[in-house]
């Protein structure tokens, strides 16, 4: 992206079975913000087409404010709701493309809607979310999932695991690992040094050793250790308090230990507005908060917030980069 040129993104419409089409096209007919960036939505033209004839969207497909990615790739008749190795094997191809038109110089952003990781695996893509299929496609080593969720930040130590190999894996070498990474890329992201706060493992970040001693042996080490490199973190906090502090605006960002400790707070706080951020790419890109809602799936009740603020923000970072 050349310095004054518009920011250039690639919209996914996820699994096709799921509510994924319908968000994309409800956020580009509702959304005139997006008019100052290119988009490019990849994606099945005849399946969008069939989608915006049964969610009374057809104007937007002819409204210019976006270019079609056509891949050719899903059967005529979805049925929705339904696990499907077809769908999944395009929401796979959708993702891959993506990366492709982004390698080729042509979108600066990616924004992903929701796959279904059992229909995704049936595909024939063994991936256990976008975060580590993305970085795979874009040689990325070191990552991580975060959500932003209008002034709540927050950045997980582990993302898709069982709770007890998410404990396992609260350790000093890992936590200041993940506080380092999170120091330097999300100031790149800002444009400015960040604060960071570090949630506690146990009830009441530990109380002194009474409800367990992670937060003595691993988290407090780590976080004196980032201290004495300059870094400006504090905690563990607390776990049922530090959010809401976040989102008070005391810290630009809160680390979260495990998937649930982030997810709860962020979907309480903000469930319509927050956006999945993956930190690390060599390139922007935001996701909705929500799965594919395979119970509403075809429904036309489909709330498309979240995909708009994933837009928007993709958007706003692409732009911020350029400055």
């Amino acid at each position: 992206m050349g310095k004054g040129s518009r920011p250039r993104i690639a919209i996914t419409i996820g699994d096709a079975a799921g509510i994924g089409p319908e968000v994309v096209l409800r956020s580009l007919a509702e959304n005139q913000t997006f008019d100052s960036a290119d988009i490019i939505v990849v994606g099945d033209a005849r399946h969008l087409e069939q989608a915006s004839k049964r969610f009374g969207l057809e104007e937007v497909l002819n409204s210019g404010r976006f270019s079609l990615e056509d891949l050719g790739n899903l059967p005529a008749d979805i049925e929705y709701g339904e696990n499907s190795a077809e769908t999944g094997r395009a929401s796979g191809e959708y993702i891959v493309r993506a990366v492709d038109l982004w390698r080729e110089g042509k979108v600066d952003g990616i924004v992903t809607a929701p796959i279904n990781k059992l229909s995704l695996g049936s595909g024939g893509f063994q991936h256990i979310g976008h975060t580590e299929f993305l970085a795979e496609l874009t040689g990325t080593e070191r990552f991580a999932m975060s959500f932003f969720a209008e002034r709540l930040r927050v950045v997980l130590l582990s993302t898709h695991l069982p709770l007890r190999d998410a404990i396992e894996r609260v350790k000093r070498p890992a936590i200041a690992d993940l506080v380092r990474f999170v120091d330097t890329t999300l100031s790149g992201l800002l444009r400015r040094r960040v604060t960071l706060a570090v949630a506690g493992l146990n009830p009441h970040a530990g109380e002194g050793g009474m409800f367990g001693s992670e937060e003595i042996e691993e988290i407090s080490p780590a976080i004196e250790e980032c201290r004495a490199e300059g870094i400006n973190v504090s905690g563990p906090f607390s776990p049922d308090t530090i959010f809401v502090r976040c989102y008070q605006g005391e810290f630009d960002a809160c680390i979260a230990l495990y998937h649930d400790q982030a997810t709860i707070p962020v979907k309480s706080l903000a469930f319509s507005s927050g956006v999945n951020v993956t930190l690390g790419l060599p390139l922007v890109r935001t996701s909705v908060d929500h799965g594919t809602a395979f119970d509403i799936a075809g429904k036309g009740i489909a709330d498309p917030s979240s995909m708009k603020s994933a837009i928007g923000l993709a958007v706003e970072l692409c732009a911020e980069r350029d400055e």
